[in-house]
């Protein structure tokens, strides 16, 4: 028999279920972190959306796993970066569940080239789903949340946005300028709206990924060889995985880190102790 993961053995001991009667929404949830995430919210009690924009079938896999804890899920196609197609996935939502009380902004996506290199469309792009996606994802939950307001039979925060980053909103990556300067962007919008938003009980967070086993790095993880280079950059010695992520979003949604605002966790085995320097440099 083998031992469970660290992510596993975490959510064995957690009280479930944390998000009871909650309403989440996860974006770019039909793989990867996503996945993972839309899942562990199902199963600590949460209604879920997926969103996805490609893959249906993918998609209604996730749904038919959330539903199996008992609650409701369903699919739903947009892509972030269209105001007009996030408008109506939020207003369905709203329909369908009657409200929204956990946005995780995940779907984020890669196209790498060096600098003197990449196009205008690439960094448009990467721009536009990275930056732009979460932060209209965020406006349409605000204005959920406002309207709303306080439940406290549900929890004690009028709403929960967890934007997700990467260890690359501080650490520069050659070769993925716009990939690192969308999540530098990713840093301050979810400090400003986390500034600018709390007074009015609205709790906003991020959670910051080191290496994670996903298809969008597969590379990288994926022979013996790759691996061990890889390791040379996380202290704690392994590459995460997908329910690592998932774990750590669950716990600020939920009321157990209530007075946790306007931070970012870094998830990330230590990679952003910047272990080149621990022989001194």
């Amino acid at each position: 028999m083998t031992s469970p993961s660290p992510a596993d053995a975490a959510r064995q001991r957690m009280p479930l279920p944390l998000l009871q009667g909650q309403k989440a929404l996860v974006t770019g949830a039909s793989s990867g972190i996503g996945r993972a995430t839309a899942v562990e919210l199902g199963q600590a009690g949460a209604d879920v959306v997926v969103n996805y924009v490609a893959g249906r079938e993918a998609a209604e896999d996730v749904v038919r796993e959330i539903e199996s804890f008992g609650v409701r899920a369903y699919a739903h196609e947009a892509d972030v970066s269209r105001e007009d197609q996030v408008v109506a996935m939020f207003a369905r939502m709203v329909e369908e569940f009657g409200t929204v009380d956990v946005l995780v902004a995940n779907a984020g996506l890669q196209r790498d080239a060096a600098a003197a290199e990449m196009t205008l469309d690439q960094w448009n792009k990467v721009l536009d789903v990275n930056l732009t996606g979460q932060f209209l994802c965020a406006r349409e939950a605000v204005r959920e949340f406002d309207r709303r307001g306080v439940v406290p039979e549900v929890s004690r925060a009028a709403g929960k946005i967890i934007c997700m980053s990467s260890v690359h909103q501080i650490i520069p990556w050659s070769g993925h300028l716009n990939y690192a300067a969308s999540k530098g962007g990713v840093l301050m919008l979810m400090q400003t709206l986390a500034q600018e938003c709390a007074p009015r009980g609205i709790r906003v967070n991020a959670v910051a990924p080191g290496a994670i086993r996903t298809p969008i790095n597969t590379s990288a993880w994926d022979t013996p060889e790759a691996e061990a280079e890889l390791l040379k950059l996380i202290p704690y010695r392994r590459v995460g995985d997908p329910p690592d992520i998932a774990t750590a979003v669950t716990l600020l949604a939920s009321d157990l880190m209530d007075y946790v605002v306007g931070t970012t966790l870094y998830v990330d085995g230590g990679m952003t102790l910047f272990p080149g320097f621990a022989t001194g440099g």
